[in-house]
């Protein structure tokens, strides 16, 4: 009896080793289809959203985001512009929303003629672009800059203009800095 109940436990301890290596490789499988799946990932080229996101660092952008609402103001979108012709994505922040009147004067944003409130970035702007003069945006028009709002092409450049909302990709959400900066969220 006492062999008996030895190749017992041993057999459920086989058993168990089993079904945790399963329990393993089922999460990564599951992990692997929710980022292929869901989730675009891309590597920012340039300094354009600074200090939020580097150069270089990679950001995660979730697809369904948007699938039932849409973007808000502040939000980071990626999106592929449309009048440029390129494969590159663009992360930016959305800044003016359908129906509204963008203008950028005397260094700060206008919405519908008034400054722009609680603005993630409070940088004096440098070159309004086209943005100069009042851009009326579209029902499904977004007015995007970069962080960085000095140095971003962006909505105010005449070869990327107003995001269409079927140009957007998804939200941008998490980012791996380059170097040992670590990861995060995007704000």
């Amino acid at each position: 009896m006492n062999s008996y109940y030895r190749r017992y436990q041993e057999n459920t301890f086989l058993l168990n080793i089993c079904k945790t290596v399963m329990d393993i490789v089922m999460v990564v499988l599951a992990a692997y289809v929710i980022v292929s799946f869901a989730c675009t990932r891309t590597t920012i080229s340039g300094g354009s959203m600074e200090d939020t996101i580097k150069n270089e660092d990679t950001v995660l952008i979730n697809r369904f985001a948007y699938a039932f609402g849409s973007p808000k103001r502040f939000d980071c979108i990626a999106f592929e512009p449309d009048a440029i012709g390129s494969s590159k994505l663009y992360v930016k922040r959305v800044v003016g929303l359908p129906g509204e009147t963008i203008q950028i004067k005397e260094g700060h944003i206008y919405i519908n003629g008034n400054i722009l409130e609680n603005d993630i970035n409070d940088t004096y702007i440098v070159t309004a672009g086209m943005a100069i003069n009042e851009i009326h945006l579209g029902e499904d028009e977004y007015f995007c800059l970069g962080d960085n709002r000095n140095n971003s092409e962006d909505s105010r450049s005449a070869n990327i203009g107003p995001v269409e909302e079927g140009d957007m990709i998804g939200k941008a959400w998490f980012h791996l800095k380059s170097g040992t900066d670590g990861i995060g969220f995007i704000k």
